[in-house]
């Protein structure tokens, strides 16, 4: 059943060219790397070294199980760039409400603007507290930003409700200084926001002490699995707003954070995976391992 919820939910999402036999490799291994459009050549000597130490969490995956064994395993997952590939349009790469409404799997949560929105099943909440709670984006300010970058050609901006994201894949390389220039001067106006960069993207948040890393905390509080030793949390993202959370697991010495990536970058992951395609395969084979133990 957990097998036909993921497949329904990379279907729901547009993503079924994952799902097709010749997309999802289940025997990837470090020796059969090959040279193309998402990853680097076996012949890379910066990328096997990488791969040394944040090893594949394919090849990797009977050792991982292992650890696991007698334990409840709960899965955090990125969107854009990890269970969907990175695309032009920005407005792709999201879950729509009618995606929500057709997958319908109540025991996932849902959450956007670095875990500041977060929707899912009912839960008791064991407390409650509003020193996380912040007004929406500034209509004047998103109004400026919006006239202000719409002299950069290619920048887009997005209204996420807790954040502003200024797309800039399409922005030729000798404007984003102007792009950025552009920004810096609305926010100026704007002490209560600030810049976080990811890939291809600059995101205007509220200043208040909120990341990934601190929604995953969160919602492992919330789980009721703070301070347990009988959860394995898994947390795959390919951005650099994912390291929060990467640094969270690893502080904790429990859970294993999984980068992915196709080329060697800087991170406290400890397990690495190339692209959505192996996002979708190690899903699966966490999936058919929960129904044989079931």
């Amino acid at each position: 059943m957990v097998n036909e919820n993921i497949k329904r939910l990379y279907k729901a999402m547009g993503l079924q060219k994952w799902l097709s036999g010749t997309q999802v490799n289940e025997s990837v291994s470090i020796g059969r790397i090959e040279s193309g459009p998402n990853g680097p050549n076996i012949s890379d000597d910066k990328y096997i070294s990488w791969l040394e130490e944040h090893p594949s969490a394919l090849t990797s995956f009977h050792s991982m199980m292992k650890v696991t064994e007698g334990k409840q395993i709960i899965v955090f997952l990125d969107y854009d760039g990890t269970l969907s590939p990175i695309v032009d349009d920005p407005d792709l790469a999201f879950m729509s409400d009618p995606v929500y409404e057709f997958v319908k799997l109540d025991e996932i949560y849902y959450a956007g603007s670095h875990g500041m929105d977060i929707m899912g099943p009912p839960l008791h909440v064991k407390s409650y507290d509003d020193k996380f709670q912040s007004n929406i984006i500034d209509e004047k300010m998103l109004k400026e930003l919006k006239k202000g970058t719409c002299e950069v050609p290619g920048a887009s901006v997005e209204d996420n409700g807790f954040c502003v994201s200024v797309h800039y894949r399409h922005v030729l390389n000798k404007d984003y200084d102007i792009l950025d220039e552009i920004i810096q001067n609305v926010l100026s106006e704007y002490n209560c926001f600030h810049v976080t960069r990811g890939i291809k993207v600059i995101e205007i948040r509220p200043s208040i002490k909120w990341n990934k890393g601190d929604a995953l905390v969160y919602l492992l509080d919330t789980f009721g699995f703070d301070g347990s030793k009988d959860v394995i949390p898994f947390y795959l993202g390919d951005d650099k707003t994912d390291e929060d959370a990467f640094k969270v697991l690893e502080s904790r010495g429990q859970g294993y954070p999984i980068i992915v990536s196709s080329v060697p970058k800087e991170t406290s992951a400890s397990h690495s995976l190339r692209d959505p395609s192996e996002v979708l395969s190690f899903l699966l084979r966490l999936a058919r391992l929960g129904e044989a133990l079931h």
